[in-house]
């Protein structure tokens, strides 16, 4: 524990935490806030910890007329809301059972103790109110050295609950340099059959983080030289996504998953237990159809913006680019330039002409119009509603003959 370690000075409002602080003088800030002000960055969220029981807590903050939201009780925690300002305070826990996935937890007194449940050295420091520093792991010491590594027994860690694996990797790319701990990797490496029993959407939750962090391509061949990487991404194409990375593309973990998981959309989609919109999404992704090329002419374009949505297009546009090319092109952005700028082309009819027409609400209806938007989208989108209805009341004539 350090005497005074000027942590506090750097936050730009303090006055949430000395309410908290005067109504609970023995809590912490505790996890990424210690992180953050000992990194010199931005603080977002002020978690704390205490040897309050939740009920307690949840007591002497009401009666104080502070609004608490009990977020979770059965776990500890509960939130306080000070000036709209939200503050998660959770009762010091031990581990009593753990399955992998979830953990059974009593309260404690001891500091060390919570400390020694947390998963990394740099996630179980803790700052009291007198601005004192308590370090139960040297986690300061591995911040300063981007160092990342378990608390404790790696593996037992891991065992605790297998995200930790995924974690770690996350937590590695934006805090580690070099050569990930030898130690963590040799743990998980040995504990990868406990991955099967994660739920799909947390092990999505986690990748999806990875995939718009930093140091993307070494993360990613790590997580592959252990082995997980292929676990959760069945045939993970490296090469495809280090090509998405040179062009410059946006950071979406969703575009990004697909060039991970090229032509496996759906597989994705599916074990990884994605939303509705992300399954679409994937699914756009791997079809061939409309084509896209820089040399692709109005009309061309105008088809497109038809036959698919102004997103996807601009998402398999950077797809493509990382297939042909795997670089920056001006070429292609001036392709993008030029979807965006177009404006949505619409097709001039509908049902109300159909009838106009003496089409009947029907199959008939269906085709009649489905025809005459063939016909349209063959003429360059250009065509308005007279010169269509010209069309097709023409070929209603020449069928009749």
């Amino acid at each position: 524990m350090t005497e005074t370690s000027g942590l506090l000075a750097r936050l730009d409002d303090r006055s949430g935490l000395d309410v908290l602080w005067r109504l609970l003088p023995e809590a912490r800030l505790v996890g990424g806030s210690v992180r953050d002000l000992l990194r010199g960055v931005s603080v977002h969220d002020l978690d704390m910890a205490t040897p309050e029981p939740p009920e307690i807590v949840q007591d002497i903050l009401e009666a104080d007329g502070v609004r608490v939201i009990p977020t979770g009780l059965s776990h500890g925690t509960v939130t306080a809301v000070i000036r709209g300002v939200p503050y998660e305070i959770t009762t010091l826990r031990r581990d009593e059972q753990t399955d992998g996935r979830h953990a059974v937890v009593a309260w404690t007194q001891s500091w060390e103790e919570d400390a020694a449940r947390r998963d990394f050295t740099i996630n179980a420091m803790s700052l009291d109110r007198h601005d004192r520093l308590h370090d139960y792991f040297q986690g300061s010491r591995d911040l300063e050295a981007h160092h990342v590594r378990f608390v404790g027994n790696a593996g037992r860690r891991i065992e605790e609950d297998a995200l930790r694996a995924l974690r770690f990797f996350r937590f590695d790319a934006r805090y580690g340099r070099g050569t990930p701990d030898h130690e963590a990797c040799t743990a998980i490496a040995e504990r990868l059959d406990l991955i099967d029993g994660l739920s799909a959407e947390r092990i999505a939750s986690e990748l999806l983080r990875i995939l718009t962090g930093p140091r993307l391509q070494e993360t990613l061949q790590a997580m592959q030289d252990v082995g997980l990487l292929a676990r959760i991404v069945p045939a993970p194409n490296l090469v495809l996504l280090q090509r998405l990375l040179m062009c410059e593309a946006p950071e979406d973990p969703v575009l990004r998953l697909s060039a991970l998981g090229h032509g496996q959309g759906e597989t994705l989609a599916e074990c990884l237990r994605l939303s509705n919109a992300d399954r679409d999404r994937l699914r756009l992704f791997d079809s061939d159809r409309p084509d896209l090329a820089p040399a692709m002419s109005a009309d061309d374009v105008r088809r497109a913006r038809v036959e698919q949505n102004l997103p996807v297009l601009l998402d398999r546009s950077w797809l493509l680019q990382a297939s042909l090319m795997g670089a920056p092109s001006i070429e292609w952005n001036r392709l993008r330039d030029r979807l965006t700028q177009e404006p949505q082309p619409v097709f001039p009819l509908g049902g109300k002409e159909a009838r106009d027409a003496g089409i009947m609400p029907g199959p008939g209806m269906g085709q009649w119009l489905a025809k005459g938007r063939l016909w349209w989208m063959n003429h360059g989108c250009l065509p308005g509603r007279d010169a269509c209805m010209a069309y097709l009341l023409d070929e209603m004539g020449d069928a009749s003959e």
